[in-house]
């Protein structure tokens, strides 16, 4: 994974030392839990479709029901 975001867009940022846990009740009434590893990569232009694709690909590949892509706009201060 890091790899291949390194290569399509020329760096890649991953927090993957200390994951953070999620926990979330289920329909039943349990409390299910996960490692949640965070994935950064800053692009000029946003393919929605290519990162919906994407995503599904990482459920699939991390046997997970859904994974969160998410895209914020920033402003860089420094220019």
């Amino acid at each position: 994974m890091r790899d291949e975001l390194a290569h399509r867009f020329g760096g890649v940022t991953a927090y993957m030392r200390s994951p953070a846990t999620g926990l979330w009740k289920t329909g039943a009434g349990d409390v299910d839990r996960d490692e949640v590893v965070t994935v950064e990569v800053m692009v000029d232009d946003l393919n929605e479709a290519w990162w919906r694709e994407y995503a599904l690909r990482l459920a699939q590949a991390f046997r997970q029901q859904e994974v969160v892509v998410r895209a914020i706009v920033i402003q860089p201060l420094s220019h």
